[in-house]
């Protein structure tokens, strides 16, 4: 039996046309032909079944068979929060697994001790689309432009908020603990730092703008470990 191949259509009820990429994958990559099925996500709780019409050099044509709406996998939104670190791969890798964990945004935050301050989220978008096709999510995960620290803490988030860092001096709890005891439809907010941490005053100013001060255990993380962490954390609290 052929496996079903996923596409990413965010206007699928406006368009009978694969987007060009996504085209040139089934055609060129997968061979797939006139009459052949396929399962297109539009990334905002949808799948639809469909079926190739027309299989040209560049254009694949489809029809709709079927809309298939998803319910979420977990409740409320968990939205993510990180200083991108030196190695982009290590945010790359980061990013994949977290969607195929399951997430709903990311943001990207410069902080005193960042050694990256620029981020190419176009990139990072194909490569959450491509994590969301093969782990089969009908949410794509919005991915935020850079923004300084103090530019996103005068955002106004909602829900339960939390920065995670590594202070002794400064009390903290734990996250899974906190997770675990929270009403499951809360929206977290979860902040992770840059390799040198964030710094002091940093942690200061985010408790100050209502952020509970967390531990994520007694390991000391890599950057990317402690985002992934977090993730799979509020995943398992708000199944």
């Amino acid at each position: 039996m052929k496996e079903v191949r996923f596409f990413y259509v965010p206007d699928v009820n406006m368009t009978e046309e694969l987007p060009e990429e996504e085209a040139m994958h089934a055609l060129r990559v997968l061979r797939l032909k006139s009459g052949d099925e396929m399962m297109l996500t539009d990334g905002d709780g949808n799948f639809y079944r469909a079926e190739i019409t027309i299989a040209a050099t560049r254009k694949c044509m489809f029809r709709l068979l079927e809309t298939l709406p998803q319910k979420t996998l977990w409740h409320g939104r968990l939205h993510l929060v990180v200083a991108p670190t030196k190695m982009m791969e290590r945010m790359e890798w980061m990013i994949e697994k977290a969607t195929e964990i399951g997430f709903d945004r990311i943001s990207f935050i410069s902080c005193d001790n960042s050694e990256r301050r620029v981020v190419k989220t176009k990139r990072l978008d194909k490569i959450v689309i491509a994590a969301m096709k093969q782990s089969r999510k009908a949410w794509k995960p919005v991915v935020d432009e850079i923004l300084s620290f103090d530019e996103f803490l005068c955002e106004n988030k909602e829900g339960l908020k939390y920065i995670a860092h590594c202070y002794d001096e400064i009390p903290k709890t734990d996250l899974f603990g906190n997770l675990s005891r929270a009403d499951k439809n809360e929206d977290v907010t979860i902040m992770i730092g840059p390799e040198g941490d964030f710094s002091i005053n940093e942690v200061r100013k985010a408790i100050d703008a209502g952020y509970e001060s967390v531990s994520l255990g007694e390991s000391r993380l890599r950057t990317e470990t402690a985002a992934l962490a977090a993730v799979m954390m509020a995943n398992l609290c708000k199944r």
